[in-house]
């Protein structure tokens, strides 16, 4: 079963859409990106409706803005981690602390933001366990792996041709950092680095985080090895 991989900007973040035998879509985006969806849906030639599911990799702000608008879209379920689910269904905005010093810069900019930005509120359908989560039921040969250290309910989908969708557990770009590494916000860094390494041992080829462009798994094995 091959897995077609589309990237779709939305706003400060990237959501990813996976085709298979029906269709998984990764994150909510940005509050205000609802319509960069149904224009991507279409520029696809994919009926929203083919949607099976929508995966949370976790519920920061700017991961679950769009994500109501998605779902009346698109009438997919909505699955998020079990330790992030009130976040979603009370439209909470969310955000982790600052690892780096430009983290702590960036996030003074971003919390100045945060009181004019509205999350409306999301039912979810599926709470995600620790054991994680097949999706061969929603036509995808993959996986969703619990992978804590960005936030308690991080996750990562991983697909058994070894992609990897792992939200904000790495980075890759401005504004963020300047290549692929550790992300600069996050709730604990060794259960990061805990999660990195629990992707490699999954045979992990390629990694395509949230901010920034997809990247070798490699350079995750190089950042672990270095202390």
């Amino acid at each position: 079963m091959s897995t077609l991989i589309h990237t779709v900007p939305l706003g400060f973040d990237n959501g990813y859409l996976l085709r298979g035998t029906r269709s998984v879509f990764i994150d909510g985006g940005s509050p205000g990106s609802a319509r960069t969806l149904a224009q991507r849906f279409r520029s696809l030639g994919l009926d929203p409706s083919a949607i099976a599911l929508v995966v949370l990799t976790h519920a920061h702000w700017d991961h679950i803005g769009a994500v109501k608008a998605l779902l009346d879209l698109s009438g997919a379920k909505l699955a998020v981690h079990r330790h992030e689910r009130h976040v979603v269904e009370r439209g909470l905005k969310s955000m982790p602390p600052a690892v780096t010093a430009w983290g702590h810069v960036f996030g003074l900019i971003l919390r100045a933001m945060l009181p004019f930005v509205k999350i409306a509120a999301a039912p979810v359908d599926i709470e995600i366990g620790d054991e994680g989560l097949s999706l061969a039921p929603y036509g995808i040969a993959g996986r969703v792996v619990f992978t804590p250290g960005h936030s308690r309910g991080s996750v990562s989908i991983v697909l058994d041709s070894g992609e990897a969708f792992v939200g904000d557990l790495a980075m890759n770009g401005l504004p963020l950092q300047l290549g692929p590494g550790l992300p600069i916000f996050a709730e604990d860094m060794a259960a990061v680095r805990e999660s990195w390494a629990r992707l490699l041992k999954l045979g992990v080829k390629q990694v395509f985080p949230a901010h920034g462009r997809p990247f070798p798994a490699s350079v995750m094995a190089q950042v672990l090895a270095v202390r």
